[in-house]
C-alpha cells in the first residue's frame, strides 16, 4: 500500500518515456500482508491520519488501519480533482490542523457521491461506491475497475495513441516556438524598405 496517493507523488516521463506515469515517494508505504505467510495485517482503529487529508479515504479519516481499498479511493479523489479542478472539501477554514481534518472528514462523509462526481462520467460514481464497499481484507477486483474505465474510454471513442494532454500541449508549444523563431529569422533577413527609400 502506498498510503499517500496524491498528485505530487506522480511524475511524467521525458523523451521516449513521456507517456509513462511514475509513482514516487514510498516513505509511508507498507505491506498489507505478511510476506512469509501471506496473512493480512490485522484490523485496527483509533489511528491518527496517515497521508494527505485532501485525498485520504473516508476510513482513514475515521482512524481505521489502511488496506488496499484505501489507495483505490484516494486515487479516485485524485482523478476527480484533475477532472474538476477542485474537491468540495478544499479551502475549509479552521483554527488548527485537527479541526481542519475534522471538517474535511465531515464534508467528505456528508456529500453524496453523485454530487461529488457531478459533471463527470457516471463511472466515477460507480468507482467511488465500489471502493467504499470493499471490506478491510478484501482483494479489490482490479480487472473490474480496469474494465469500467476501458469501456468508458471506448464509449468516448478515444484511441490509445499516447497523445496525452501534456504531450499535445508540449508539441503545440514547440510548434509555436518554432513559428516564432521563423518569424524572427524572416524579419531579420528581409530588406529594410524604409532604409532603401531613404537612400533614393
Amino acid at each position: 500500500m502506498h498510503r499517500d496517493v496524491k498528485p505530487d507523488n506522480f511524475l511524467i516521463g521525458v523523451g521516449e518515456n513521456e507517456h509513462i506515469i511514475y509513482v514516487i515517494d514510498f516513505g509511508l508505504a507498507r505491506h498489507y500482508c505478511n510476506l512469509k505467510d501471506g496473512v493480512h495485517i490485522p484490523y485496527k482503529d483509533k489511528k491518527s491520519l496517515t497521508g494527505t487529508a485532501r485525498y485520504a479515504s473516508l476510513n482513514t479519516h475515521c482512524g481505521i488501519e489502511q488496506s488496499r481499498r484505501d489507495d483505490l479511493e484516494c486515487l479516485g479523489y485524485v482523478i476527480i480533482y484533475f477532472m474538476k479542478g477542485l474537491l468540495p472539501w478544499q479551502g475549509l477554514q479552521a483554527k488548527d490542523r485537527k479541526e481542519k481534518y475534522e471538517k474535511i472528514k465531515a464534508r467528505k462523509a456528508g456529500i453524496a457521491i453523485e454530487e461529488l462526481c457531478e459533471g463527470i462520467p457516471n463511472e466515477f460514481v460507480t468507482y467511488i461506491k465500489y471502493c467504499r464497499s470493499l471490506k478491510f481484507e478484501e482483494a479489490p477486483n482490479y480487472a473490474y475497475v480496469r474494465k469500467l474505465f476501458k469501456d468508458l474510454f471506448n464509449a468516448e471513442k478515444y484511441t490509445l495513441d499516447y497523445q496525452f494532454d501534456w504531450v499535445t500541449l508540449k508539441n503545440l508549444k514547440k510548434e509555436s516556438n518554432n513559428e516564432a523563431i521563423k518569424l524572427m529569422i524572416k524579419s531579420s533577413t528581409e530588406p529594410n524598405h524604409n532604409e532603401e527609400k531613404s537612400k533614393v
